[in-house]
């Protein structure tokens, strides 16, 4: 029995389900900043509030007391803006629990590591993919001492999950602990309040259908004019009828503003957001909608003239084009990003990226093979030791937001993708592809080689460029090679006849007056 998993079986990845596009509020005057301040620190006091009951109430929370929470803020702001807040709470709490449930197989997966490494002799060297013992009395006994913290963390864990008890931070937990980290974020307290009491804030409406432009909280018309009903407390600050507050300025989005053009003139649903960028200091739109279920292509379809094969690395994108038999064609292709800097660079880099394979893919007519890389399992340090590196390296991969970017840019040029299981395609690929795709002119990588495989793995073709074994002579009385040549090769089927003399240049000649057209080598594997 081999140490292999199994791999599992390709699949065309779902197209989005929602879409959101953001805009900037320029021109905003003091009273409009003002109350948009108001507003927000009134809510968001309300939404902590709110949260603080449902993560109260846990695993026992029903309709009923929904229904109650909801009652016990519409006297405080009003029924639509409760119940934005209750939606907005309950999808937080969700959030928390799954992510409750992702720490919790972390820690499952570092305890089973450790005792496996504890269970074997120092020094022991791992096999088939399994870590070995430590190296030292040292680390045993340190690792020993972790188990037991990691075991201790995990009952805890589970504890918590099985009460339905979660921990939530509003404003993020990552800026919480920047407050006691202010010297190396290099920020003010002054400054981290800002930012704190931004991300607290909240000023976002679910949209209603049939209401007017879709929304009757935050509303947008299609010049650009942003309204806000304001809650009771503050409808003194209203400057427009029935309790509404219009902002001086005017917004628009250059993304997809015809579609939302088209949803508010039709009066069909558009939530609505305001952010606060506290470093900046401008004030944002975001309007985001769903859209319907795209229909995928099926398997076969986008198999029919071949794909692209896909690599994803830290700081490129691998891809090579394989014809409808799994053989490369023409030269592989490189997309560079830079995932170092702030987030927008990144953001940016990986767009950029995206968008010249998408270009690529589009002038070829061709569907993307991707892995369905998750590193959840990977980035422990349980797994990988002392290799600080390459965690930070695996890390570093926004494999999530890569892969939903690519899908949501891909449907909208009509692009399929095809998820493949990224078992073994690294390693395989450089075994069977790098060395025969290599040239003199050309230097084949172990990531081009990988998207190689992957794109064989798509197409439905073992990554192995030959299926059957070598014959125990030169005859064909073993059968024929089952991935060799297309089945438009000259003679492809029958045995090469003896010619004497020069026997690259006779056979070459006998090709060229058979086909008519000149010979050239045969394709690597053309079927599995």
């Amino acid at each position: 029995m081999s140490g292999l998993r199994e791999v599992a079986a390709p699949f065309v990845v779902s197209g989005p389900s929602g879409v959101a596009v953001r805009g900037g509020l320029k021109g905003l005057t003091v009273q409009d900043k003002e109350v948009l301040r108001l507003v927000g620190d009134l809510l968001g006091s309300l939404a902590s509030r709110d949260l603080r009951a449902r993560c109260a109430a846990g695993l026992n929370h029903d309709s009923d007391q929904w229904a109650q929470r909801k009652r016990a803020l519409t006297g405080q702001c009003s029924s639509r803006w409760g119940g934005s807040i209750t939606k907005a709470t309950h999808d937080q709490w969700a959030l928390a629990r799954r992510a409750q449930l992702a720490h919790i197989h972390t820690l499952q997966a570092g305890v089973t590591t450790i005792a496996h490494r504890l269970s074997l002799p120092i020094g022991a060297k791992g096999s088939k993919g399994q870590p070995g013992g430590y190296r030292s009395k040292q680390e045993w006994f340190a690792k020993s001492r972790r188990l037991h913290v990691l075991e201790d963390r995990l009952e805890c864990e589970r504890a918590d999950f099985d009460a339905g008890r979660v921990r939530v931070a509003r404003g993020g937990k990552k800026l919480l602990r920047t407050r006691h980290h202010l010297e190396a974020a290099q920020v003010t307290e002054a400054q981290w309040r800002r930012q704190w009491e931004a991300e607290r804030w909240f000023i976002q409406a679910d949209g209603e259908s049939g209401k007017r432009y879709g929304n009757e909280t935050i509303r947008v018309t299609p010049d650009g004019e942003v309204s806000i009903k304001l809650p009771a407390p503050l409808a003194r600050l209203a400057n427009a009828p029935h309790g509404r507050y219009v902002l001086a300025c005017r917004t628009g989005f250059r993304h997809r503003g015809e579609q939302w053009a088209d949803r508010i003139t039709a009066n069909r649903a558009v939530a609505y957001r305001i952010d606060y960028d506290a470093r900046r200091d401008r004030w944002y739109l975001t309007a985001s909608w769903q859209i319907p279920p795209v229909r995928t292509v099926p398997l076969e379809a986008a198999r029919g003239r071949g794909l692209i094969g896909v690599d994803m690395n830290a700081d490129h994108l691998a891809a090579w084009r394989l014809d409808e038999h799994g053989n490369p064609v023409g030269q592989p292709r490189r997309f560079d990003d830079d995932l170092t800097g702030p987030a927008h660079h990144r953001d940016a880099q990986v767009r950029h990226a995206l968008t010249r394979l998408l270009h690529w893919a589009t002038r070829h007519n061709l569907a993307l093979a991707i892995e369905d890389l998750d590193f959840a399992a990977d980035k422990t340090r349980e797994k990988h030791g002392r290799r600080k590196r390459f965690r930070k390296l695996i890390s570093g991969m926004p494999t999530a937001r890569l892969r939903g970017r690519l899908v949501s840019m891909a449907t909208e040029l009509g692009i399929t993708i095809v998820a493949v299981d990224p078992a073994y395609t690294s390693r395989w690929g450089a075994q069977h592809w790098q060395r025969p795709l290599a040239t003199p002119t050309r230097k084949t990588t172990r990531h081009d080689a990988a998207a190689v495989a992957i794109g064989r793995r798509a197409l439905g073709y073992p990554i192995r460029r030959r299926t059957a074994p070598p014959p125990q002579h030169r005859s064909d009385a073993v059968g024929h090679r089952t991935v060799q040549a297309r089945p438009g090769i000259p003679g492809r089927e029958e045995t090469r006849p003896r010619i004497p003399g020069p026997t690259d240049t006779i056979r070459r000649r006998r090709m060229w007056s058979e086909s008519g057209r000149p010979a050239c080598p045969q394709p690597f594997g053309a079927r599995g």
